[in-house]
């Protein structure tokens, strides 16, 4: 997809999110995308840890692009539920988000997602339900 190979360029323009939030992708394939964010102020809530809702943003967008390397022609998707567990927090590094597939159906793709900093240590797990259907 187009989209695939736009969002993987360093300078891509196709995700707002990623750009203010400072998400790169580091690799996205059918089986499986890893995000990197670095851990700036702009993500840090009051007491000085990554905000949790950055972080569920990150496992989203990590599922949604397996999800999207997935889809068939003409197909679209949206996440229609997601969970987080916050398992530790972080206020200084990188965190890195895997997204996975772990069932498609006809019409919903039931995922998950690890979040881990850059030592490996696991803070969250993750899991949502997609979607997919004819544009």
């Amino acid at each position: 997809m187009d989209y695939l190979k736009e969002v993987c360029k360093e300078d891509q323009t196709v995700n707002n999110l990623f750009n203010t939030l400072g998400v790169k992708v580091v690799s996205v394939s059918s089986e499986e995308c890893m995000l990197r964010l670095p851990v700036t102020p702009a993500v840090l809530q009051g007491a000085k840890k990554v905000a949790g809702g950055v972080m569920a943003a990150l496992a989203d967008e990590a599922m949604a692009h397996c999800v999207i390397a997935n889809l068939k022609a003409g197909e679209v998707t949206a996440t229609i539920e997601m969970n987080i567990r916050y398992l530790r927090g972080i206020a200084e590094g990188e965190l890195f988000a895997a997204g996975r597939i772990i069932r498609r159906g006809r019409t919903i793709i039931t995922t998950e997602a690890e979040i881990k900093n850059g030592e490996g240590v696991l803070l969250a797990t993750a899991g949502a339900s997609f979607w997919v259907g004819q544009a």
